[in-house]
């Protein structure tokens, strides 16, 4: 959610209660100067092709859709389910309309579009004790903020993995959310929590800002490892990007049982433009989104969004790879070091696809394979529960 929004959910709240460009920009943390590698090394990605992605539809869904008693909207992650070719898809309403929960969806998606989006169940994700997840209102020590999901493609299936990325307070005497990973079945009951890495963790001098903390991972190496990215730099790893420098973000690597395999440092965009000087919100940038190409352990699909107030909205879509990158696991702080980063080459900009608008696009999936040997990319917006935004599903088709 990005803090143009946060205005009017906190209003809300309180009345309740892609065409390819072989550039890349290097991301300079702090001042740091990263090295003559660091360009050469961000400007390719390994020594495989080019990937190509093209548009094939959208769909939007209506605004505040009712589905069995629920307001359809803050769509943050989507995940498509190999085992029947369904989505589910979390919202990420903190149970200020309704409880924490997910959907899943029927999308008809081919060669000639998004034919048509159609809700099938709605399940809210519950507390261990069986319990649904309270308002930050009336609970905020206790409450959630739902950014990703994911099927477990392991064991035909039958669970989801999701992410809140917690909350640091803003204020003394507020309490503090940590980031979490849990497990829930098809139903939504809690099903266990995964171990983050200990830099992930929310602390007085460290750890993730506000807002900008775990939205995005995926399962790789066919379900043996997960991979997730802290949505923007940490506290400690230098300040946010600006107009003059981007900066980088961890992209951490683990085993099923949580296990460290490595953290690397993907070099996130510079803002795009400058803000309008009258409005009270600065800009925002991230990744809340990242997907594994399947087949290959160090080779990803990384969502960037950036939100300046003025302009809307930027998404781009970028190659990434793991190889050659330096592995930061062992580093307390990335401000000052010499890193190698994660390589990337850009694949879409949606502002050249032809969209009929650019929203605040914030999840993705693998969808179904063409007949022209092309694999596609599902994505979905987050409206912010916001009628100046809308719940767009977009399709993309990769080479």
């Amino acid at each position: 959610m990005r803090p143009s929004v946060l205005r009017r959910a906190g209003t809300a709240a309180l009345a309740l209660a892609a065409a390819l460009a072989p550039t890349v920009a290097a991301a300079h943390p702090g001042g740091a100067h990263p090295g003559s590698s660091h360009g050469v090394d961000a400007q390719r990605v390994g020594a495989q092709r080019a990937l190509h992605a093209r548009l094939l539809g959208e769909k939007t869904v209506p605004h505040k859709l009712d589905f069995q008693d629920t307001t359809v909207g803050g769509l943050s992650g989507i995940d498509r389910n190999p085992c029947t070719g369904s989505y589910a898809l979390i919202s990420d309403d903190r149970s200020f309309l309704q409880p924490v929960r997910f959907y899943t969806a029927r999308i008809d998606v081919d060669a000639d579009g998004v034919h048509s989006v159609d809700f099938t169940s709605t399940h809210p994700l519950l507390r261990p004790d069986g319990s649904v997840y309270p308002s930050p209102i009336t609970d905020p020590a206790h409450a959630a903020d739902p950014e990703e999901m994911r099927v477990d493609p392991r064991g035909g299936c039958h669970r989801l993995w999701w992410a809140q990325e917690g909350d640091r307070p803003t204020k003394e005497g507020d309490p503090v959310v940590q980031p979490a990973l849990q497990r829930a079945d098809l139903t939504g009951a809690y099903r266990g929590t995964f171990r983050l890495p200990p830099d992930y963790a929310i602390t007085p001098g460290g750890g993730p800002r506000r807002n900008e903390s775990l939205e995005a991972f995926t399962f790789g190496s066919r379900g043996h490892t997960l991979t997730s990215a802290i949505e923007g730099p940490l506290v400690q790893d230098g300040p946010e990007p600006t107009l003059a420098h981007g900066a980088l973000v961890r992209v951490t690597r683990q085993n099923r049982g949580g296990r460290v395999l490595g953290q690397f440092a993907y070099p996130l965009e510079k803002i795009f433009t400058a803000s309008d000087p009258s409005s009270p919100w600065p800009p925002s940038t991230g990744v809340p989104s990242i997907l594994a190409f399947p087949g290959d352990p160090d080779r990803y699909l990384v969502l960037e969004r950036t939100w300046v107030a003025g302009a809307g909205y930027k998404i781009r879509l970028y190659d990434a790879t793991t190889r050659g990158a330096t592995d930061v696991r062992a580093m307390d702080s990335l401000a000052g070091e010499h890193v190698v980063p994660m390589r990337k080459k850009l694949v879409a900009d949606f502002d050249t696809l032809g969209l009929s608008r650019i929203e605040n696009t914030e999840g993705m999936t693998w969808g179904p394979a063409l007949p022209s040997g092309e694999r596609t990319v599902v994505l979905v917006s987050d409206d912010n529960f916001s009628a100046d935004e809308s719940t767009q599903v977009v399709a993309l088709a990769v080479r």
